[in-house]
């Protein structure tokens, strides 16, 4: 059997996207962080580093709150999507 990527696996997933945000940066405490824990803590890594600067894309989150969770400086603001958006889990 042949094991799926990170990416092939994320792929499978439904999303019913919003166009309001449901993650929040705030810019100036994040310049301040040196762990960038959210590059790493992310599993669907919605958050990546361009330069010096975090950025971030909500629309493919798995709605864990593992980002806000591991930012020790409070620079993330993660609530849940509005019902009906996000991600879809389906089991059985």
């Amino acid at each position: 059997m042949n094991s799926m990527s990170l990416e092939d696996k994320l792929a499978l997933n439904k999303y019913d996207i919003d166009e309001e945000l449901h993650i929040s940066v705030n810019e100036d405490i994040c310049r301040t962080c040196r762990n960038r824990v959210c590059l790493h803590i992310c599993p669907a890594e919605c958050f990546k580093l361009l330069g010096e600067k975090i950025t971030y894309s909500y629309e493919g989150c798995l709605e864990c709150g593992s980002c806000r969770l591991a930012c020790s400086k409070g620079a993330i603001n993660w609530t849940y999507p509005r019902g009906g958006f996000g991600i879809a889990y389906q089991y059985g």
